[in-house]
């Protein structure tokens, strides 16, 4: 079915539909993503498991991150909406969040964060920030990208034990209005890994199966313990392949963690990720016979090496790498070293 609609109100439809309770604080570009969350419990409208999302406003970011990790930690499938500052607010409860292996979803209407002066529009500097919790980071470039990688990261997230920041541009992406296709309740039900949800729920805390958090371990145990962590995301390149698959499978539209688009002989390659792609795009399909291509990242943590260097056309002598946000005193942007 096709509608029109924004990325925000898509990103919220399909976070309300896989969720068991949101935690909300509205901040600018994000805050739509609430509202409508809110409204539809309001309605009364039921998720996927036929339930109505619980939704709470806390009184800042910092009570949000709080919550959503409570949350989990009692068995439930928490998600919220950020950007800029409000997102930095939430640090200390994301290390927590993916160090305990819960399958949280952060959506995340990416924003500059403050610094000589303010502004409310996209660069990346607020997700970039975050980038060494252990949240997998997951981009889309456009509203109908915005959808299908929400439900992806929602998928994903219970499949791998990774707790998922979905990102979008704040105002470039979050409040354009297009027209995609919806995914009906039926499509994300017949995906849905409703297995998983079952053995999350079990593993929350319960008094009749104590379990031990927040203990204090010396060094060489600590870091056993951070290494065992591994395997995740070692595995969790191959399982958002295989929901991509999925979701491929229900919308005829294909995903890969790193997507290639121009001369497949190319002399000069792009990278980048966020609405930026779709204007490369045009700008490739512009300039005739000049050997372009483009190299969207999707899945930006963990960063796969080897589906990254499988795009690269052996042809390649050139390749410009576009970051949207300032390191101060680094070698280079993030994207950039990652690249090199």
């Amino acid at each position: 079915m096709k509608k029109t609609i924004d990325a925000n109100t898509i990103v919220s439809n399909i976070a309300y539909k896989c969720s068991d309770i949101a935690f909300i604080y509205p901040i600018t570009p994000s805050s739509p993503m609430a509202e409508q969350c809110d409204e539809m419990q309001s309605n009364n409208e039921k998720n996927i498991f036929g339930n109505t999302l619980v939704v709470k406003e806390m009184q800042s970011e910092g009570g949000v991150a709080g919550a959503v990790h409570g949350s989990l930690l009692n068995g439930s499938l928490t998600t919220t909406f950020t950007s800029s500052q409000g997102l930095l607010l939430m640090i200390p409860n994301m290390y927590k969040i993916a160090g305990e292996l819960l399958p949280a979803v952060f959506h995340i209407a990416s924003r500059s964060v403050a610094s000589h002066a303010l502004n409310i529009f996209c660069d990346h500097s607020d997700v970039m920030a975050v980038r060494q919790t252990g949240f997998a980071m997951l981009c889309s470039n456009n509203a109908q990208e915005s959808q299908d990688f929400a439900l992806a990261s929602h998928i994903c997230a219970l499949k791998s034990n990774v707790p998922f920041l979905h990102f979008f541009d704040g105002f470039r992406t979050s409040h354009e209005i297009s027209n995609i296709d919806i995914i009906s309740d039926e499509q994300i039900k017949s995906i849905f890994p409703f297995d998983k949800y079952n053995e999350f729920k079990q593993v929350g805390m319960k008094v009749s199966s104590p379990k031990q958090f927040g203990t204090a371990q010396n060094p060489d145990v600590f870091f056993q313990n951070r290494e065992a962590s591994n395997i995740y995301y070692n595995n969790l390149p191959t399982l958002l392949k295989q929901t991509f698959e999925d979701i491929y499978k229900i919308t005829n539209r294909k995903y890969e963690l790193f997507d290639y688009y121009g001369d497949s002989k190319a002399e000069t390659i792009f990278i980048s990720m966020g609405s930026s792609c779709d204007v490369i795009e045009e700008y490739i399909d512009s300039e005739n016979n000049n050997k372009l291509g483009l190299i969207k990242v999707r899945l930006f943590r963990p960063f796969s090496i080897s589906d990254f260097i499988s795009k690269i056309p052996n042809t390649a002598k050139n390749i410009i790498v576009l970051d949207r946000t300032k390191e101060s005193g680094s070698v280079g942007e993030p994207l950039y070293e990652d690249v090199v």
